[in-house]
């Protein structure tokens, strides 16, 4: 489904009965009706009851179980620009009681899908409640047979749409509203989720160490003198995530593995080493060798060869790691997702040293 072809849809007689119901009214996300001001969507952070109101929020946990913490950290950008996590998707939100509790306690105020949202007790009782037959926000404006009391009695759960973000256009692709499925079974449904979608959302949440190089010389670099250049193993080892859907027993695992170090000088008056400005990963999880004392003669596998000194405007050295993703999953299923990267920009002044001549 796409936003323009619902938009037109909307500003149809659809629309009226849409949006105009004697108990309550029902907003298509992001098209008011005209005479009418739409109330502020419910949001908030982690308040648990604007969870339960907003399609915005998804219940999916991800904690790292592995891998260094601390200091700065930033998340991965996935080096295949046409690759993104899953903008929208159905997970578990109320049992039967729990619907009705909300219901109660909101006086009917919720999202009941991505981009539909209802606001009066009226709406949500006459079709969970009362059995009355409900139209899907779909291309096809499917019906949606309606509910007796809520289902409270019965062992499952209400499903809904989440998407991280409404504004994606793709977000429009789930469009039931919230529907039943008995406790246990994934809804065999287009966008349920899967332990490899769980793998692709988590990858998101990666959180990977900064990537401040070590140098030598440490403050000013010289013209044609190499400058040494490597990463501390304990700073840069596999990072694992696990991304677990509550009432689902649905979860997936992804990792995170750093592969190689890119150098960009920040100008074509430079050369890298090596040529490729790729330094590899050591067995031991380092990039690089540190310099020490007596190397000055010696070439670094991994460093940079200055040719014009700064002159009081520093280059931008650009250091950016590519980490390697991988993810496995409750059902067995496994794979990779594409490779990430992480970029940093630090100052470098060169120096060019005069010799001479007596």
């Amino acid at each position: 489904m796409t936003q323009p072809a619902l938009s037109r849809r909307l500003a149809s007689a659809a629309a009226g009965a849409l949006v105009l119901i004697s108990s309550g009214t029902a907003y298509a996300n992001d098209t008011p009706t005209p005479t009418t001001p739409r109330p502020t969507k419910p949001a908030g952070g982690a308040n648990a009851n604007n969870i339960y109101a907003s399609a915005a929020y998804s219940h999916i946990k991800v904690r790292q179980v592995s891998g260094p913490t601390g200091g700065r950290q930033g998340s991965l950008s996935s080096v295949d620009v046409n690759w993104k996590p899953p903008a929208c998707w159905y997970e578990p939100v109320f049992s039967g009681d729990e619907l009705k509790a909300f219901v109660d306690r909101t006086d009917g105020a919720g999202d009941v899908g991505i981009h539909q949202s209802w606001f009066g007790k009226g709406l949500w009782t006459d079709h969970y409640r009362d059995g009355k037959p409900e139209a899907n926000f779909d291309d096809a404006w499917s019906m949606a047979p309606g509910y007796k009391n809520y289902n409270i009695g019965k062992n499952g759960y209400f499903w809904r749409s989440v998407a991280p973000d409404d504004q994606d256009p793709d977000s429009w692709q789930c469009g039931k509203i919230m529907f039943w499925q008995d406790a246990d079974v994934v809804p065999k449904v287009p966008h349920a989720p899967t332990p490899k979608m769980l793998a692709e959302y988590a990858y998101n949440q990666i959180k990977v160490p900064d990537t401040e190089i070590e140098l030598k010389p440490t403050t000013k670099s010289t013209v044609n003198v190499p400058t040494w250049v490597w990463l501390d193993k304990g700073r840069f080892q596999e990072i694992k995530v696990r991304a677990e859907l509550p009432r689902t027993n649905l979860w997936a695992e992804t990792t995170a593995k750093p592969v190689a170090l890119h150098l960009d000088p920040g100008t074509e008056d430079a050369s890298t080493l090596p040529a490729s400005g790729n330094c590899t990963i050591n067995d031991d999880g380092s990039i690089g060798t540190p310099w020490v004392k007596g190397d000055g003669g010696k070439i670094p596998p991994c460093g940079i060869k200055y040719l014009r000194a700064t002159n009081g405007t520093p280059y931008q050295l650009k250091a950016s790691i590519t980490w390697q993703i991988t993810w496995k999953g409750s059902d067995g299923s496994g794979g990779g997702l594409p490779d990430g990267t992480f970029e940093t920009t630090q100052d470098m002044n060169v120096q060019e040293i005069q010799s001479v001549n007596r």
